[in-house]
């Protein structure tokens, strides 16, 4: 932290990948908590800086995601975009960030976008969509708009796993890169790779 962070501040933790609420400090370290709440973590000071914007809104759409799978949350039409509610200041900044991603040509962040603008209309507008597609055959298809991502983290270790971890990318080709580099640097040589992307559903015939 190169300079004072206020408390509940969100920061990324970069030696873990992840965003958290700046609670303060305790000895030497800067105590960090995930969003939704949970246990604190401790991190080094210098590895802790005010998160992105992106960043933000990727351990949302995260947040909601586990919700939602937990069962706190209903399935929404993605097929079409959802317009901000009027006088509501929520919904025009959650638009705000789409069009501004859209204007990067950032695919996925746009999808975030559009999935925490659903969320918040349904939770604080009460908009709602149809759940389920009963009598219609559906396929599930990649969603073409959205770039998938790519992490790897080595889990090499004799008594615990090192955990480095390369971050997404939207290119594999950089994340094996990383592993190599990882492994002439430590001499490492297991991974754990993951994948995410975003799937939509179309109707058949």
């Amino acid at each position: 932290m190169a300079k004072r962070i206020e408390q509940g501040t969100l920061v990324y933790d970069i030696s873990t990948n992840r965003v958290g609420e700046y609670r303060g400090n305790a000895g030497p370290y800067a105590m960090l908590r995930p969003l939704g709440g949970g246990r604190e973590w401790q991190a080094a000071p210098a590895t802790v800086r005010p998160a992105t914007q992106e960043e933000r809104l990727s351990a949302s759409v995260k947040l909601a995601n586990s919700r939602s799978a937990d069962g706190n949350s209903a399935p929404y039409d993605i097929t079409t975009p959802p317009a901000p509610v009027p006088d509501c200041q929520a919904c025009f900044d959650l638009a705000a960030l789409r069009d501004d991603a859209r204007a990067r040509n950032d695919g996925t962040a746009e999808t975030d976008a559009n999935v925490l603008l659903r969320r918040h209309q349904h939770r604080d507008h009460d908009i709602r969509t149809r759940r389920i597609f009963r009598y219609v055959p559906y396929s599930i298809v990649q969603d073409p708009t959205a770039e998938p991502e790519y992490e790897a983290r080595c889990v090499s270790g004799d008594d615990h796993d090192c955990d480095a971890t390369s971050g997404p990318h939207t290119n594999l080709t950089d994340v094996e890169e990383w592993q190599r580099k990882h492994t002439q640097e430590t001499r490492h040589t297991r991974y754990r790779r993951s994948f995410a992307d975003y799937a939509v559903l179309e109707p058949q015939g």
